[in-house]
């Protein structure tokens, strides 16, 4: 072997030693190290954690035993209501204002300043999102079956709907969550900032009262959020067929959901790309 076969040669091993990993790998790893960050936040894992169940069993003991119609309690209405608002409150919520205080300490502009992508950045708080939202759909799931009698789903279609609805919804509102992180001037600022809208939200999209009971001008205002329709697909996968005519359509409407969600993963995109910002205002 020549002296400039062995020199390519070596440059070329230097050059593997040196490659970065992939974007996806990247993705998990940062992923990792943001599922450890969240769950040494005690705070944030009592609050994301535990408030959807403490409502549950308080609103559900409130009204639980109450015959909603078709054969359906209130508590089960809550239950599958809750799930929805569970799963905005582990994307949606969480994110805007875990972004917003990284942005403020400077750690997303160290973040920027190393080898790693962007998008592993970003790939990771999915990978974050999608470990807590799914614990926190099995835990209110377990709550409603030990304590409302609500069912598992009976059939492949409705785990199918189930997987969609979580899917959708989850996108959806992680998007919006990355968008909405840059609205707060400061990191104190983001918990109210973020927190109001959404749980005047959770209380139009029948989450903390049944839909029906809403006023109809409010249902109209939350038809134009993801809630509203998320909270209506969780409803179709736990309770039974003729529970459809609580809703306002008297139909599940299965397209129209999954055509609200798809809208909203577009404009979420479209907002994240225009609004992010590595830097605070400051």
């Amino acid at each position: 072997m020549t002296a400039s076969v062995k020199a390519a040669v070596s440059a070329t091993e230097v050059g593997n030693a040196a490659r970065l990993p992939g974007v996806w790998r990247l993705g998990l790893a940062r992923g990792g190290v943001e599922v450890k960050q969240f769950f040494r936040d005690k705070m944030a894992v009592a609050f994301i954690f535990g408030l959807p169940p403490i409502l549950l069993v308080l609103l559900g003991s409130i009204f639980g035993s109450q015959a909603a119609a078709q054969h359906v309690t209130v508590g089960q209405l809550y239950t599958a209501g809750m799930i929805a608002g569970g799963i905005m409150a582990t994307s949606f919520q969480y994110l805007a204002i875990s972004i917003a205080t990284e942005r403020e300490d400077g750690m997303l502009k160290r973040l920027r300043g190393t080898p790693m992508p962007g998008a592993a950045y970003f790939a990771g708080k999915v990978v974050q999102v999608i470990m807590c939202t799914a614990a926190e759909t099995v835990l209110l799931i377990a709550v409603g079956m030990a304590f409302y009698h609500l069912h598992l789903p009976s059939s492949p279609g409705r785990w199918w709907t189930f997987a969609w609805v979580f899917v959708l919804g989850t996108a959806a509102c992680s998007l919006l969550g990355i968008a909405a992180s840059s609205l707060p001037r400061s990191a104190a600022s983001a918990a109210p900032v973020i927190s109001l809208p959404f749980t005047v939200l959770q209380f139009i999209s029948g989450i903390y009262v049944p839909f029906n009971d809403v006023p109809g001008w409010m249902r109209d205002v939350a038809s134009f959020f993801p809630l509203k329709w998320m909270a209506q697909g969780m409803r179709s996968v736990f309770l039974p067929q003729q529970a459809a005519a609580l809703e306002p359509a008297r139909a599940w409407e299965h397209g129209r959901i999954a055509l609200v969600l798809v809208i909203w993963i577009a404009a979420g995109l479209v907002l994240c790309l225009r609004t992010f910002r590595w830097q605070s205002r400051s």
